[in-house]
C-alpha cells in the first residue's frame, strides 16, 4: 500500500455525531477525544478495531474507503489475487460460495484464494514455536487490533508477542512463493485493523490494498455485478482444512490442536473489548500464569466492523462451522497435504515495533483539582456512572488532564451547571423586568414633566393675575355683600389652583441634587421634632446604621420624608404608629417609612408614582406627591419600592415604603481618548 500509515482508517462526520459519548465508551484505546463539544478521533491511539464504527447508530463514523484504489489498480491488467477472509460464510448467506468467488472473479482478479489456508500454516508455525520454546510466554499475533494497542499502550509486552505473521500475511507470502513475488494482492475481509497492519512500517509491501466486506458489496454494486449473472467458480488452490475456523473464538487454537486445558491453565483464550485488554493486563503482571494468551479484540472476526450483516453472533458461528465442516468433506486431503509440505518451511516470521502513545500520568494534586471543578469534593460525590465515556470519574478527571476529554461530559455536572444557569437567567430575568418597569417610569415621568412645565408656566402667569385681582375685588366689596363670597371662592380655588401649579413645577424642574456629607439618624431624629402630628398618631424611630453618614441632598431627603409621613397620617384616620428606620449595608444606606393604616389596594400599587394618580378624595390632594419623591430618589442614584396589606385576615394592616441610596454618590466621569 502507498497510504501514509498516519492517514485515519476512521473519521468522524460532525454533522452526524450527536456527541452522545457512547464511541468514547467503546473504544479501548480510548483514541476518541472530545474538543469543543466534537468527537475526534486520533489517528496515531487508533488501533483499528471498529467498535466507534459499530455502535454509533447515528452512522457519525466513517471507515476509509479504498474502492477507488482498487479499481485503479485492477485497471492495471497486471496479475492480482483476491484473498478473501474466513469468516466470509457470516457476511455472504444469500448465495453459495462459489457464485461469491464467481463475484469476486468478475471483477478482474486473476486469483481468489482463501486466507484460511494461511491460517493453517500460521497454526502450524505458532504450535512449532510453543512446542520448541516450553519455558517462554506467549501472545497471539493473529489479530492487529491486539498487537497495535500492544504496540502503542504496553509496548513492554513486545517481546511476549509470538513473532507469526497474520493468515493474511501467510497468504500474501505463500501466493507470491506459488507464483509471482510481485504479484499485486488484495486483501478482503471484515476487519479495519487490517489497514493499520497493511500500512505498517514492519508489513510494509505485504498488501497491496485492503477491502473490508462492506466495501465489497458497494464494488459489486457499482460495477453492476449481481449473483445470478456471474459463472459460480471455486477457490484457487491451496485449499484450506481447519484453517476455516480461524474467525470464530479459539479458531486458532482448534485449527493448531492446542487445546485450552482449564485445569492447568496453560492456555488462556480472551476476546472482546475489555476481555482482551483486562486478560494482557493480567498476563503482563504474572496474575495469568499461563503460556500462551490466545486473544482477539471482537468476540471473533465473524463480528468485525467491516461486515454489514445484522445476524447474531452464533448464527454466524454457526454458518463458519457448517462451511469448514463441508469444505473438509470436500476437499482432497492429500492435495492439501502436499501444499502444506510445500510452504511449512516458508518465512512467517516478522517484528514488531514500539509505537508508543501513552501519556505521563498526572499528578494527584491535579486529578483532585478536576474532579472539584465537576463538583466532586469527596469520594461519595463520584457517582462512577459512565455517562461520560469513562468507567469512573477518577478515570474523566485523568481524560482531561491529557487533553482527551472535556468537564462537560460529565452529565452530574452539566446537569448542575445546566440549574445554575436556569436559575441565573430567572434572575436576570426578574432584574430585567425591574429594569422595564424602571424604565417604562423613568419614561412615563419624564414626559408627564414636559407636559407638566409646558402647562405650569403658561397658566401660572394668568392664574396670578386672578387671584391678585380677586383679592383687590374682595377687598373694595361690603364683607356682607354675596359677591364678596363669591370673591373670596374665586380667590379660594385660584390659590389652590397655584398649590398644583406649583406642585407641577415641582415636579417638573430637573434640580440638580446638592450632595454632602450628612448623618441620617441626625436628619431623621430633627425631622421628627419639626412634624406636626395628630394627637393619635405616633413616630417610632429604629436606628440600625452603625455608620450613619451618607453623602446626599438632605433638603430633598426631608421632602421626601414629609411627603410620605403626610401620606402615612392620612391613611389612618382612627390614628396609629409610623414607624421610621434606617439599615445600612456596606456601600448603601436604607429608609424605611411604615404606617399601621388601612393600606393600598393591589391594584393600586403599580401606579402610585404616576403623576396626578390619587386615592383622596377630590380636592383633598393633587397626585402628585409621590411623583416627587420618585424623581428625588431617582436623582440620588437610588431605589423605592412598596410594600402593602389590606386585607386584616393575611396580618396587620398598613404599608410600608423602602428608599435604598448609595453611601457615597455615583461620579460619572468622561473617558479619556
Amino acid at each position: 500500500m502507498t497510504r501514509d500509515k498516519n492517514s485515519p482508517m476512521v473519521i468522524t462526520l460532525k454533522d452526524k455525531c450527536r456527541v452522545c459519548y457512547t464511541c468514547v465508551r467503546e473504544c479501548p484505546a480510548k483514541a476518541i477525544r472530545i474538543a469543543d463539544g466534537q468527537a475526534e478521533i486520533i489517528t496515531s491511539r487508533c488501533i483499528g478495531c471498529g467498535n466507534c464504527v459499530r455502535v454509533c447508530s447515528q452512522k457519525a463514523k466513517k471507515v476509509l474507503s479504498t474502492i477507488k484504489d482498487v479499481q485503479e489498480l485492477l485497471a492495471e491488467k497486471e496479475p492480482i489475487a483476491a484473498i478473501v477472509a474466513p469468516s466470509f460464510p457470516a457476511e455472504f448467506s444469500d448465495y453459495d460460495y462459489q457464485t461469491l468467488v464467481g463475484m469476486v472473479r468478475a471483477l478482474g482478479f486473476t486469483y481468489v484464494n482463501e486466507v484460511a489456508f494461511g491460517a493453517d500454516l500460521v497454526a502450524f508455525k505458532v504450535r512449532e514455536i510453543l512446542v520448541k520454546n516450553p519455558d517462554k510466554r506467549y501472545i497471539s499475533t493473529a489479530c492487529p487490533a491486539v498487537f497495535g494497542y500492544i504496540k502503542r499502550y504496553n509496548p513492554e509486552l513486545i517481546n511476549m508477542l509470538i513473532n507469526v505473521v497474520s493468515p493474511m500475511v501467510a497468504t500474501a507470502r505463500m501466493l507470491r512463493s506459488l507464483h509471482n513475488p510481485k504479484l499485486r494482492i488484495v486483501f478482503i475481509g471484515p476487519c479495519i485493523a487490517k489497514m493499520g497492519e497493511a500500512n505498517s512500517d514492519e508489513m510494509i509491501g505485504e498488501i497491496d490494498e485492503v477491502l473490508t466486506f462492506e466495501e465489497l458489496h458497494r464494488l459489486f454494486s457499482e460495477v453492476g455485478i449481481k449473483p445470478e449473472k456471474v459463472k459460480p467458480s471455486d477457490f484457487d488452490p491451496p485449499h484450506a482444512a481447519k484453517g476455516s475456523l480461524f474467525p470464530i473464538q479459539r479458531g486458532l487454537l482448534e485449527t493448531a490442536e492446542i487445546h485450552e486445558d482449564l485445569i492447568s491453565g496453560d492456555v488462556i483464550s480472551a476476546s472482546g473489548r475489555s476481555n482482551f485488554v483486562n486478560a494482557m493486563i493480567e498476563f503482563a503482571s504474572g496474575e495469568l500464569d499461563a503460556r500462551f494468551l490466545d486473544v482477539l479484540c471482537c468476540d471473533g472476526c465473524i463480528m468485525g466492523a467491516g461486515m454489514t450483516t445484522v445476524d447474531p453472533p452464533f448464527k454466524r458461528r454457526a454458518r463458519v462451522s457448517q462451511y469448514a465442516a463441508q469444505s473438509l468433506k470436500k476437499r482432497d486431503q492429500q492435495s492439501w497435504q502436499t501444499y502444506f509440505d510445500r510452504f511449512s518451511k516458508l518465512d512467517l516470521s516478522r517484528d514488531f515495533v514500539p509505537y508508543s502513545q501513552r501519556l505521563p500520568y498526572p499528578d494527584e494534586k491535579d486529578i483532585k483539582a478536576n474532579l472539584a471543578r465537576m463538583g466532586k469534593f469527596k469520594p461519595e460525590d463520584e457517582l462512577n456512572c459512565g455517562a461520560c465515556g469513562y468507567e469512573t470519574c477518577r478515570e474523566h478527571a485523568v481524560a482531561i488532564i491529557k487533553g482527551l476529554a472535556e468537564p462537560e461530559m460529565c452529565l452530574p455536572y452539566t446537569i448542575e451547571v445546566l440549574h445554575k444557569t436556569i436559575r441565573e437567567l430567572n434572575l436576570s430575568h426578574a432584574q430585567c423586568e425591574d429594569i422595564r418597569s424602571a424604565l417604562m417610569q423613568s419614561e412615563k415621568m419624564a414626559s408627564m414633566g414636559q407636559l407638566a412645565a409646558g402647562i405650569a408656566h403658561e397658566v401660572n402667569n394668568p392664574l396670578g393675575v386672578v387671584l391678585m385681582y380677586a383679592h383687590l375685588l374682595a377687598e373694595d366689596c361690603p364683607a356682607d355683600s354675596s359677591m364678596h363670597e363669591d370673591l373670596n371662592m374665586i380667590a379660594e380655588q385660584a390659590d389652590r389652583c397655584k398649590k398644583i401649579v406649583s406642585g407641577l413645577l415641582n415636579f417638573a424642574r430637573q434640580n440638580k441634587v446638592s450632595y454632602k456629607m450628612i448623618d441620617l439618624n441626625d436628619l431623621i431624629d430633627n425631622f421628627t421634632t419639626m412634624v406636626e402630628l395628630p394627637q393619635n398618631v405616633q413616630i417610632r424611630l429604629a436606628h440600625g446604621l452603625l455608620d450613619p453618614l451618607a453623602e446626599i441632598d438632605a433638603d430633598q431627603i426631608v421632602q421626601v420624608l414629609i411627603n410620605l409621613v403626610n401620606n402615612s397620617i392620612t391613611a389612618m384616620p382612627n390614628g396609629g404608629i409610623i414607624t421610621i428606620k434606617t439599615t445600612g449595608i456596606d456601600d448603601m444606606v436604607g429608609i424605611s417609612v411604615s404606617d399601621t393604616g388601612t393600606g393600598i389596594p393591589k391594584e393600586y400599587l403599580s401606579k402610585i408614582f404616576e403623576p396626578f394618580f390619587t386615592t383622596k378624595k377630590v380636592g383633598q390632594g393633587t397626585g402628585l406627591g409621590l411623583s416627587i419623591i420618585y424623581g428625588i430618589i431617582k436623582m440620588h442614584s437610588g431605589d423605592i419600592r412598596v410594600e402593602s396589606n389590606t386585607d386584616p385576615a393575611i396580618g396587620p394592616t398598613g404599608t410600608t415604603f423602602n428608599i435604598t441610596l448609595p453611601r457615597i454618590r455615583k461620579k460619572i466621569t468622561n473617558p479619556v481618548a
